[in-house]
């Protein structure tokens, strides 16, 4: 829409549409650089893909880590990411990232609501690569008692972290409880989990973890900022000048459409296109069509389309944030994360045999898993591994609920030839897999993909193993968990340069628009660099964009 004299109903000097990790942190900058800031959301609550996720935040040199002396050489990032990245992201967008995001860290650290701490141990995604760390760089939120939040904690998006009776865990929780079975530090989060139910009880708190403590934390901060959050307003289409330049939006709100007017920039954070089929069938590989999708259910590319109305570029959209998963009966989508290290099991094809690594970092998994066409894959385990190890949010000896077994998700039988012709693949297949794994777990030694090999593998495997991610799968019942290529969200979307700004597809820049998270084109490539290597840079670029706009 090309309007030069257009009267806006509301006008802001800085307009964020979005209201996740990177569209909270260009707020919170916005503000602090004396911006008079929106953010406005389509949703009835807020948070976007953010606050269901796990909350980590990767930002080498982050404060947090610095002060539990696990900084990094610039030289050492750098190494790393230009390793994983391949040389398809510039220089300068590297660049911006990893000197930019400590300065965003020393911001958020300014204000009393944002505690975090190192998950140390949890390994970066190749810690084998130059400049990759075994203990990992990862941060996160420390809980949060969302009672704060006072009349908004009800607008705040839930997630899967808090557990029955008020338990919350984090991941750092999860990796010991996972054990609870094999080691005393499982035995020991345990017995701190049932104090926290108990503790709750008396205390009735409110407590979150995760992307939702994260995302809750810097409500906190936007609200003593005074930045107002608009909730249910739905971008419609941009409002550009005749120089075509963005000065806004059009949205509806309250089933009105209302002129929102943007005097310095508008900052698109709207997440992917995860749940736009449309497009995913537009541009995702065939076998990863299908919307099995963990992001947040409004994620349609309304960004990604306002831009390319405005003739933005785009690239990576033929990619996701992808992660293995179990499609719930009631439509739940279960990633597979820590599932996949455990050590009785292997995940096979078709044709009853291994294609991977099944330890593997989520993303390098299920893009071998589509390049193959292994789609769906078999999880098989054994009932030792049932017995010993949480597996799609059921707990160690607990039974897989009916309706997994009605869907045809799960099935079971006594002997593996069995199992084979339950969910036909060749059954001589199957067993020589099997055996063959067999083999391999009583040597400590995965010849074949070298699954336990990496620091990554081996932090959700069992420590007590020879190899934390190989045991025998030889007693039965046994298992099969059908697998699937889900995803986190799209990692494609609209090209930005070092400031965040939005590229034409003919070079030049679209004055006065900007782009973060997945609405823009991944800085991370097709690759992942570490757990919060998604939130991070959404974070980062939101920081980044907000400080251009303030320097106008």
């Amino acid at each position: 829409m090309t309007d030069g004299t257009v009267k806006f109903d509301h006008e802001v000097d800085f307009l964020v549409v979005g209201s996740g990790g990177g569209g909270m942190s260009a707020a919170i900058t916005a503000a602090d650089r004396g911006l008079d800031t929106l953010i406005i959301d389509k949703g009835k609550t807020y948070g976007g893909s953010t606050a269901i996720s796990g909350g980590g935040i990767w930002i080498p040199n982050a404060p947090t880590l610095i002060e539990k002396g696990a900084g990094d050489s610039r030289e050492s990032i750098r190494r790393y990411l230009d390793i994983i990245t391949e040389g398809k992201i510039s220089a300068d967008r590297l660049d911006a990232y990893v000197d930019q995001g400590p300065e965003l860290m020393k911001l958020l650290d300014k204000s009393p609501h944002m505690k975090l701490y190192w998950v140390k141990g949890y390994s970066d995604y190749h810690p084998e690569f130059d400049g990759g760390r075994p203990l990992g760089r990862t941060i996160e939120c420390k809980p949060f008692d969302t009672r704060a939040l006072k009349e908004d904690e009800k607008f705040q998006r839930p997630n899967s972290m808090k557990g029955p009776l008020g338990l919350w865990v984090t991941s750092k929780d999860y990796h010991d409880l996972a054990m609870v079975k094999r080691t005393w530090r499982g035995r020991k989060a345990s017995l701190v989990a049932a104090w926290r139910v108990a503790s709750n009880m008396v205390l009735r708190r409110h407590m979150s973890t995760g992307g939702r403590a994260l995302v809750a934390r810097m409500r906190m901060v936007l609200k003593d900022a005074g930045v107002p959050l608009w909730l249910k307003t739905s971008m419609t289409e941009m409002i550009v000048d005749d120089n075509g330049t963005v000065i806004g939006v059009l949205a509806e709100r309250d089933g009105k459409t209302v002129r929102i007017g943007a005097r310095k920039g508008v900052l698109l954070a709207t997440g992917g296109f995860d749940h736009n089929n449309e497009m995913r069938a537009q541009y995702l590989p065939e076998n990863g069509v299908a919307n099995i999708s963990a992001g947040a259910r409004e994620n349609t590319g309304d960004g990604i389309r306002a831009g390319q109305k405005l003739g933005a570029a785009v690239d990576l959209m033929d990619d996701a944030w992808w992660m293995p998963s179990v499609f719930h009966p009631m439509g739940a989508v279960i990633p597979l994360v820590s599932e996949r290290c455990i050590p009785p099991s292997v995940i096979i094809n078709a044709k009853g045999e291994r294609f991977t690594n099944e330890s593997s970092p989520y993303v390098n998994f299920v893009h071998d898993q589509l390049e193959g066409g292994h789609v769906p894959a078999w999880f098989v385990m054994d009932t030792k591994a049932k017995n010993r190890y949480p597996f799609a949010q059921v707990l160690p000896n607990m039974p897989f609920p009916q309706g997994f077994y009605d869907s045809g998700v799960i099935h079971k039988a006594d002997t593996l030839r069995e199992l084979a012709e339950k969910i036909g693949v060749p059954a001589d297949k199957l067993l020589g897999t099997i055996d063959r794994f067999n083999g391999f777990a009583r040597n400590g030694k995965d010849e074949d993909f070298g699954r336990g090999d990496s620091a990554y593998d081996q932090y959700y495997g069992d420590p007590t193993m020879k190899n934390p991610n190989l045991d025998e799968i030889v007693k039965g019942p046994f298992y099969a968990i059908r697998c699937e290529a889900g995803d986190l969200g799209t990692k494609g979307g609209l090209v930005t340069d070092a400031t965040a700004r939005v590229i034409r597809e003919d070079g030049s820049i679209i004055d006065g628009l900007y782009a973060t998270g997945n609405t823009s084109a991944s800085v991370m490539g097709n690759e992942y660099a570490g757990a919060g290597a998604t939130i991070g840079p959404a974070m980062v670029f939101g920081y980044i964009a907000a400080n251009h706009v303030a320097a106008k």
